[in-house]
């Protein structure tokens, strides 16, 4: 299959229609001048040949240099436009000769041969499978049978034919490039015919004008009259300039509009060298039997009957192989069209879409890659169906589809992950490419009665030089990621920057995953207050990690690596497990002194997991606990994450356990939540807290009055967060909230210097 090319490059494939153009008017040219040429005037009919093959050489000179074109394909046309140039050559030679011209003369063959030779190089050199030794044996032996029985034809056939006084060396330079054409026939038609071909089939088939012209005007040069024998020369050449200004034209066009490649049927090229010994036998009858006695002629007749018993026999042979080829090449081809393709889409798959990216990389051609994910799509298939999710998938399938110019390839990764191949490597036009795409996907979508409003984050990576397929689309893998954690509903941009902190989250995450189990982690908590009474209420656990190189690890640092890395479920759980443990002992330490509950924050991942139900009462068991002592915070969007989560939660509120929404206030829907998730209190963000002493913000005061009341009206306990003075203590306590945490009132304390403030005097303490 022929890679395609950027769409700028060839800038229009229109432009290679003034070489096409020039030669058909040659030809037509020819052609007029045929029918009103002067009998004695023939110097003008030869003009067609020099012009059309120029027009060739010109066509095939634009496309070597095109920016971007494989290496076999350039190749490939750099020969053609040698071949072209020869053949030129001729024609020159042949319009110079053209009022003595009466046959194939030594001075007109020799660039012809070159000519030949040149195309049957250019043919010879294209790339194909790897072929055995068997296989260059049979196809030297198939070569050899269909130049001797073209030569023996030539010479006993149409040489006879040659007007008196024809010179034996007209007869032998004829007879040369005779069967040259004719072995050129037959590599050009094989190549045409061939399964797969780096350049385009359809200018092979064209580009077979030449051998036919050159074999049949080779006859018609040395037994044709001279009304046949002036067409042939003066037709013959400008077809050749036409058929490469064309073949040329094709393969610019396959370049920006490829096609996908198919198995053909059988070459009719592959019958020369049977119809080869059936002229040869014949031949050899009808020339024996001149000078042969009865017997003589009854064995040649004979043998003549076992050989065409026996090509019949191979033809019937080959029949069944091509039969059986065909279906098995069916099979293939549907083996292919299942593993290369999506079968809820129909989109090319993630192998598909890794090929095609290799081939333009393999060829040095410019690429990019635009990674598109839907957001939130695990909820979103979660409410409305597995079904009907697919039936999203596939809508968002035919809008990519449709939206993608005829030189882009969408296809289906997997999941809701949706890429883009661009052959285009401008930065800028990659990033119109993935706007136009996810602006593709902004409008609503209509799955059964509902209307469904969806938005897309993707990584856009342009192929740089040395990078593999692989490679491209893992840097759009890590764009994608970063487009999320930005906010979603938008695309970025590959840097390398992205790879190093990829990599520095990966060796991050190992060393954290080896610092649980070296227990390198240890928990501060964070005193929760009674606003009122001064007393301490409760205690917040937060984890925190003593590298033995790096040192102190921020939380900052390691709780997205933990997310990101799945490491954040066995760090919760031991979370869990260490602040139930010290609860248990500063119950036992200090009695009713103690902390009633311990809060424990909770993330997304957790709350997914079936098991971590368990998990809870396994802690709250081994250490002696009620449900009443165990605090779970939880943010709004790990709520909203899905029926997974909910029914989690719900167990956990079913158990006894109380559950805290933390951040409250900072999410896109808070009092909806308030209604479907079973909440026990009520922690009002930093955010609205920081600035609320002086009053200047109204905004974040009416805001922070608004919780404190709603949690009155629900019944539910308001915990202020982030007090860092006097003043917003003060402002907060006259709102109506009762309880409250931040530096102001205490750090977050080691297990000793907190357990010590539930020993003290409460109202110091605060």
């Amino acid at each position: 299959m022929t890679a395609p090319v950027s769409a700028t490059e060839p800038r229009s494939w229109t432009g290679g229609l003034v070489p096409v153009l020039v030669a058909v008017w040659a030809n037509i040219g020819v052609l007029v001048w045929l029918l009103i040429r002067d009998a004695d005037e023939v110097t003008y009919g030869y003009w067609g040949g020099p012009v059309a093959l120029a027009a060739g050489a010109y066509a095939c000179f634009r496309m070597v240099r095109t920016p971007g074109l494989p290496r076999p394909v350039r190749s490939f046309w750099l020969r053609m436009e040698l071949a072209a140039g020869s053949l030129a050559v001729t024609a020159v030679i042949a319009l110079a000769r053209a009022n003595n011209n009466t046959g194939m003369s030594i001075w007109v063959a020799v660039p012809m041969l070159l000519g030949v030779g040149l195309l049957m190089a250019a043919f010879l050199g294209l790339p194909g499978p790897r072929r055995t030794a068997l296989c260059w044996l049979r196809g030297t032996l198939d070569t050899v049978t269909v130049a001797i029985a073209s030569a023996l034809i030539f010479w006993y056939v149409v040489l006879d034919l040659a007007p008196a006084g024809t010179s034996l060396a007209d007869k032998v330079v004829a007879a040369v490039v005779g069967v040259g054409g004719v072995l050129l026939l037959v590599v050009v038609g094989k190549a045409a015919a061939a399964p797969e071909t780096v350049v385009d089939s359809g200018a092979l088939r064209v580009l077979m004008t030449g051998p036919i012209t050159c074999v049949a005007g080779t006859i018609l040069l040395i037994a044709g009259d001279d009304r046949s024998r002036l067409a042939l020369s003066v037709l013959a050449l400008p077809l050749t300039g036409a058929a490469v200004c064309i073949g040329a034209h094709l393969q610019r066009r396959a370049l920006i509009r490829p096609s996908i490649s198919t198995f053909p049927a059988r070459s009719v090229f592959t019958m020369l060298p049977f119809v080869a010994v059936v002229a040869t036998a014949g031949l050899v009858i009808t020339v024996s039997a001149q000078d042969m006695s009865t017997r003589q002629r009854v064995v040649i007749v004979g043998a003549f009957l076992i050989t065409g018993c026996v090509v019949a026999r191979q033809l019937l042979s080959l029949r069944e192989n091509t039969i059986a080829l065909r279906g098995i090449r069916r099979q293939q081809d549907e083996l292919e069209r299942l593993a290369l393709s999506d079968n809820l889409t129909g989109l090319p798959n993630r192998t598909r879409f890794l090929v095609a990216l290799g081939e333009r990389l393999d060829g040095d051609l410019p690429a990019a890659a635009v990674l598109i994910d839907v957001d939130d799509f695990k909820m979103i298939n979660d409410t409305i169906g597995p079904a009907a999710g697919d039936q999203l998938l596939f809508q968002v399938s035919q809008r990519l589809r449709d939206r993608c110019t005829a030189a882009e390839m969408p296809a289906r990764l997997g999941g809701d992950e949706f890429a883009v191949l661009l052959p285009d490597g401008d930065p800028d036009a990659a990033e119109a490419a993935a706007t136009r795409l996810l602006l593709a996907l902004s409008d609503p979508f209509k799955v059964g009665e509902q209307q469904l409003l969806l938005h897309a984050s993707a990584g856009i990576a342009v192929a740089d030089t040395g990078e593999g397929a692989d490679e491209v689309l893992r840097n759009a893998d890590i764009a994608m990621y970063a487009a999320k954690e930005s906010g979603k509903a938008s695309f970025v941009r590959f840097e390398p920057r992205m790879r190093d902190d990829m990599i520095n989250h990966a060796t991050l995450a190992g060393e954290l995953r080896n610092g649980i189990a070296r227990g390198e982690l240890r928990l501060l908590y964070q005193p929760v207050f009674d606003l009122v009474t001064g007393r301490l209420h409760g205690c917040e656990a937060l984890v925190r990690w003593q590298h033995p190189i790096r040192g102190f690890v921020s939380p900052v640092e390691f709780i997205p690596v933990a997310e990101r890395s799945g490491l954040i479920v066995p760090l919760g759980a031991w979370v869990l497990r260490e602040a139930c443990r010290q609860l248990a002992e500063w119950r036992t330490e200090h009695g009713d002194g103690a902390v009633e509950a311990v809060n424990v924050n909770v993330a997304v991942r957790q709350l997914r997991s079936a098991a971590f139900v368990d998990e809870v009462a396994a802690a709250l068991s081994e250490t002696g606990l009620t449900s009443r002592n165990l605090i779970l915070e939880v943010t709004e969007s790990s709520v909203v994450d899905g029926w997974q989560v909910q029914e989690t939660l719900q167990a956990l509120h079913d158990m006894g356990v109380r559950l805290a929404l933390d951040d409250f206030g900072t999410g896109q829907s808070s009092l909806s939540l308030l209604r479907a998730f079973p909440v026990d209190v009520l922690k009002l963000d930093k955010s609205f807290v920081d600035g609320i002493a002086d009053g200047a913000d109204r905004g974040r005061l009416a805001v922070a009055a608004a919780v404190a009341q709603l949690a009155e009206h629900l019944q539910l306990k308001a915990v202020a967060e982030g007090i860092e003075n006097r003043e917003q203590l003060e402002r907060l306590r006259d709102m109506g909230y009762r309880y409250g945490q931040g530096f102001f009132m205490a750090k977050p304390l080691p297990a000793a210097d907190c357990g010590a403030l539930m020993a003290g005097d409460p109202v110091r303490a605060a």
